[in-house]
């Protein structure tokens, strides 16, 4: 878990430790061999976000290397989180590649299981699955602890990567007992960014939860949050995308826009600017795959990037 009596291993976990609400984005790496196109697509967040997600086969279809354009990131002058799903590789891939990541400069990570192939453009595919997210998180988090692989061979050099996990984020019923995120903070993660969660009532209430049960107090929370570009993507985000939550009153606002565009910029900006003042949470997570150009704006515009977090 994130201790600030801990030397920080990225700009990230050292913005953190401090806390002070970040703001991170996403970025995809192109069907490509030349890395301008990705570096091009990534330069306006340089200065902005305090990291960039670099996604990892993103939709179960194959794109330049995650490891790799994270790499290219850091020639550039920005830090990446290495998205690292569980779904294509065996543990001792996984291994080589944490290890190379490490070799590289890279520190942080996110842990997902990733996209299911049936739903990508290869569906005939095979996942792996050696391991589950919650697996490979404690693998890792056993490997910096140790700095040894798990039969026990040492990693020479420096392993010191900082651990994300994902969550759901949900309006919280009575008694709610959040175990998927207890077993990610108690394996290690130092982080956790979450799926899209617009509804900002919702968020006052999971984290208050999380506060009340001492669980925000030891692992920070990233609200992902999006500049929804019309009421079409809305409604698809909402209703097809797993775990999203979108409340109505948005997507009438959309409808109601002359520019739906530019209100999904202005929505986004005020949403990111009312997690900043929630006790609990500890910055947003801004994705836009189809509306990428507005995410410099929505960071710009919310003013938010660095100033203190709102006390528990």
């Amino acid at each position: 878990m994130t201790s600030p009596t801990k030397a920080a291993s990225s700009g990230l976990q050292r913005e953190l430790q401090a806390g002070r609400f970040v703001l991170t984005a996403e970025v995809t790496p192109p069907v490509s061999t030349d890395p301008a196109e990705f570096i091009a697509k990534a330069l306006p967040l340089k200065g902005l976000a305090t990291a960039l997600n670099v996604t990892d086969g993103a939709g179960a279809k194959a794109h330049m290397s995650s490891l790799v354009a994270s790499h290219f990131l850091l020639q550039n002058g920005m830090e990446p989180i290495l998205q690292f799903t569980c779904r294509d590789r065996n543990r001792i891939a996984l291994q080589g590649d944490l290890i190379g990541a490490a070799a590289l400069g890279i520190r942080n990570l996110l842990i997902l299981g990733g996209d299911d192939p049936k739903n990508g453009d290869q569906p005939e595919t095979k996942a792996v699955f050696d391991v589950n997210s919650a697996g490979l998180l404690a693998m890792v988090h056993r490997m910096r602890t140790e700095q040894a692989l798990p039969p026990g061979t040492e990693i020479r050099g420096g392993f010191d990567l900082v651990i994300g996990g994902a969550d759901l984020p949900i309006d919280p019923p009575a008694n709610w007992d959040p175990k998927a995120i207890k077993s990610k903070a108690d394996a290690g993660a130092d982080f956790i960014q979450t799926q899209f969660c617009m509804d900002i009532d919702i968020v006052r209430r999971y984290a208050a939860r999380l506060l009340d049960l001492g669980i925000a107090q030891r692992l920070p929370i990233l609200i992902g949050v999006a500049p929804i570009p019309s009421v079409r993507s809305g409604r698809w985000m909402k209703e097809k995308l797993f775990g999203t939550i979108i409340p109505e009153s948005l997507i009438q606002r959309l409808e109601a826009a002359a520019d739906p565009k530019t209100e999904g910029i202005a929505i986004c900006v005020e949403l990111v600017q009312q997690l900043a003042q929630i006790p609990g949470i500890a910055g947003a997570h801004i994705m836009a795959p189809t509306f990428a150009s507005a995410v410099p704006e929505v960071i710009r515009r919310s003013g938010v990037a660095g100033t203190p977090k709102a006390a528990a």
